[in-house]
């Protein structure tokens, strides 16, 4: 093992639980950034880094990215001088065959520190993710409950027409929904086998949520 321990926080939750906003706010309270897989991948795109390209080529076929490559983009992302103390991961592990190949990725450096569950119910989240409205114009975004924009449909920022992006609806919602619980959640069964899975009341306030995880992160 490294003589130098290092903190790798899984973060675990239904789409719309919160976990990236969460990741976030632990970025800036910790110092330990966020690793989200959606970035990630951007990054790679972006830069046409070899494997950037090989993923490419998988999504203009309209496959999947092999397991393989997103475990070797982490692993590189992993590398970089910012993840010398650590990381917040948001959205990887994604399922079990990733879970294993994290574990052995992080293991030198003391392995997954925890592993909170952001409890959210199904249908609390479909309310949140429904509400979402973003602006066409600088992608800003609004909720129609907890942070709705002045004026009904129109942004605050510069005056966009706020849309609902096909990927908010109920039943794309509902279908995000199966696939976590088909791929995704089998790594709450995981984590908790390894005594690394601890549970947080997602319902509370974003900062209660976020004192709570705050909280788990410092004991460890």
């Amino acid at each position: 093992m490294s003589d130098r321990k290092r903190t790798y926080v899984v973060l675990l939750g239904v789409p719309g639980a919160g976990k990236g906003t969460q990741a976030k706010l632990l970025e800036q309270a910790t110092g330990l950034p966020q690793v989200s897989t959606g970035d990630i991948f951007r990054y790679n795109l972006k830069n046409q880094t070899a494997l950037g390209v090989l993923a490419k080529g998988y999504m203009d076929q309209g496959s999947l990215v092999p397991d393989d490559v997103t475990i070797r983009m982490v692993e590189d992302r992993l590398q970089m001088p910012d993840c010398a103390k650590g990381a917040i991961m948001d959205g990887f592990p994604r399922n079990l065959v990733q879970a294993t190949a994290f574990e052995q990725m992080v293991a030198p450096y003391g392995g997954v520190s925890v592993a909170p569950l952001i409890n959210v119910e199904d249908d609390e989240t479909i309310r949140r993710i429904t509400g979402r409205r973003t602006c066409r114009t600088c992608g800003t975004v609004y909720h129609l409950i907890f942070n709705p924009p002045l004026v009904e449909g129109v942004c605050d920022k510069d005056g966009g027409e706020l849309y609902q992006r096909d990927d908010d609806y109920e039943a794309t919602v509902r279908n995000r929904l199966f696939v976590y619980y088909k791929q995704t959640a089998p790594l709450v069964g995981y984590f908790y086998a390894k005594g690394l899975l601890t549970e947080v009341d997602g319902s509370k306030s974003i900062d209660a949520v976020q004192a709570d995880l705050l909280a788990l992160v410092k004991c460890k």
